[in-house]
């Protein structure tokens, strides 16, 4: 009986150590889907300020297109999960792209994947990415990210027939996170506020280079944009996976105590049991 009570009160300890760990995962959730959160003001501010740049300088009427985007294949960049415990975040990712290739069976769409729990996801789906990267682990590092994405996009574009460049994440907020598709190429303009009674600006460059600079700017400023509220997506999830998965350990711990406290009583009531018996056979003699 005491050898029982042992082994459960080694589970108890256990869970409890357990406990520790999910509650310091949740915590380091919580604190980075916050410092997203913050970093996203930035994120955004930088993009209207690009945005009005654009308006400023724009053509009126039709918007001028690089010459390089042509008739060709769709890339993808779908944003995923870097770490685990996220529950079924890399899989929804991966859902909306299967879905999106299968609708455009007359083009080609490749895959363009960022996060390790993501690749690992793919490839038991016999997904095939043809260029991968690990997501942040921090927000930080979100503007080294966007680069190097960007720099995967435009040497595709300058080797092979590319007509279109969309992203693929996770929007923070609610029990589960929406999944936004974004084409960011080809660059469209018309989509930006033009400021009112604008005065022309004094340009050193050619409206159409200026115009272009400006475009792929704003194109980085998408990607960092869409890199920091996937960073937030995943958090979240990873946070309400931990406070469930907290639930289920206080009940397992419930559970646990209360088997303890019984077996404790019988315990007692055997040792009692047995000292009344001796004390009782002691009279006798």
């Amino acid at each position: 009986m005491s050898e029982r009570l042992t082994d459960i009160e080694a589970r108890i300890r256990s869970v409890e150590q357990l406990s520790s760990v999910i509650e310091a995962m949740r915590g380091m959730a919580a604190a980075r889907a916050q410092e997203a959160s913050h970093h996203l003001a930035g994120v955004r501010a930088y993009a209207a300020t690009i945005a009005a740049a654009i308006g400023r300088v724009a053509p009126s009427g039709q918007t001028p297109a690089p010459a390089r985007w042509r008739k060709g294949s769709h890339l993808v960049v779908a944003l995923c999960a870097e770490q685990g415990f996220a529950g079924g975040f890399s899989r929804r990712i991966l859902d909306r792209f299967v879905r999106l290739r299968d609708d455009r069976q007359d083009q080609a769409v490749e895959l363009l994947l960022i996060g390790d729990r993501g690749i690992l996801a793919a490839l038991e789906r016999d997904l095939q990415p043809s260029w991968s990267a690990p997501m942040i682990s921090a927000t930080a590092e979100a503007a080294s990210l966007s680069n190097r994405i960007m720099e995967e996009i435009y040497e595709r574009i300058g080797k092979e027939p590319v007509e279109r460049v969309s992203l693929l994440y996770a929007n923070p907020g609610g029990a589960m996170a929406d999944i936004i598709e974004r084409q960011i190429i080809p660059f469209d303009a018309s989509q930006l506020d033009r400021p009112a009674g604008r005065t022309p600006p004094l340009l050193h460059l050619s409206p159409e280079t200026l115009f272009e600079s400006l475009a792929e700017e704003y194109v980085f400023a998408e990607i960092c944009e869409a890199v920091v509220l996937s960073y937030a997506a995943e958090n979240e999830t990873r946070m309400r996976a931990m406070m469930s998965a907290e639930r289920n350990v206080s009940e397992t711990l419930e559970t646990l105590t209360a088997s303890a406290r019984r077996q404790r009583q019988e315990e007692i009531s055997n040792e009692i049991s047995e000292l009344s018996t001796s004390i009782l056979s002691s009279a006798s003699a």
